[in-house]
């Protein structure tokens, strides 16, 4: 092999052990053992099992949060961005699953790599853009949308998390769940939301705090 295709042997085997394994249930020895190569050559590589799952982490984050922002970026109606959003994580769940199992699991050197939660982040700071020009549309306050942002990505990633396992139902069909969920609410939003007096005073009277009396916020109709 020449050097770049050794290297890219390496990369391939040491993805489908921390994938299957984790960072810390994965050895050097074993990747070496895999490719069939002393453990010097991986050391000459990548430094050690850190340098090499740095690698991998990186063309997963790459290639996820490409297919992300290609569709929040695409242009539309912002209801069919957030379903080619969600279909978008679905299909890369669906066809890098072991680079997605190592995204969501956690490493030493994560915070040096980029980790899911970091990968999330950056794409609820282009979803804010989105909402905020929602909001303004509906006389909503565009201060809000850095929160509600977090809060729809959030979602969809952990619902990516779960069908990562189920694999059901089928994922058009998640997608349509998720987009029902985020949209409808989205569109029914209140001006100034408040909990019930339930929910509050059950709170308040374990802290011991005063209870906002106003009840809930009025219903928007549909």
């Amino acid at each position: 092999m020449t050097g770049s295709q050794r290297r890219e042997q390496l990369v391939r085997i040491s993805r489908e052990l921390f994938a299957s394994k984790g960072f810390e249930g994965t050895s050097v020895e074993e990747i070496a053992a895999r490719a069939k190569v002393s453990k010097p050559v991986v050391y000459e590589h990548f430094g050690g099992k850190e340098g090499i799952y740095a690698v991998v982490v990186d063309r997963e984050v790459q290639t996820l949060l490409g297919m992300l922002t290609e569709q929040l970026s695409s242009g539309g109606h912002p209801k069919l961005i957030v379903e080619r959003a969600a279909l978008a994580l679905l299909d890369y769940i669906e066809d890098n699953t072991d680079g997605f199992r190592i995204l969501v699991r956690d490493s030493p050197v994560a915070q040096a790599t980029g980790t899911f939660s970091s990968l999330i982040g950056d794409v609820a700071s282009q979803v804010e853009h989105l909402l905020a020009e929602q909001f303004r549309l509906r006389r909503l306050d565009p201060a809000a949308a850095p929160m509600y942002a977090q809060m729809l990505v959030g979602l969809i990633a952990l619902t990516g998390q779960w069908w990562l396992e189920a694999r059901q139902p089928e994922k058009a069909e998640v997608a349509a769940h998720i987009v029902n969920l985020t949209w409808n609410g989205l569109a029914g939003l209140e001006k100034v939301p408040r909990l019930s007096r339930g929910a509050q005073s059950s709170t308040a009277q374990r802290r011991g705090d005063p209870v906002d009396d106003r009840g809930p916020g009025p219903q928007r109709p549909r």
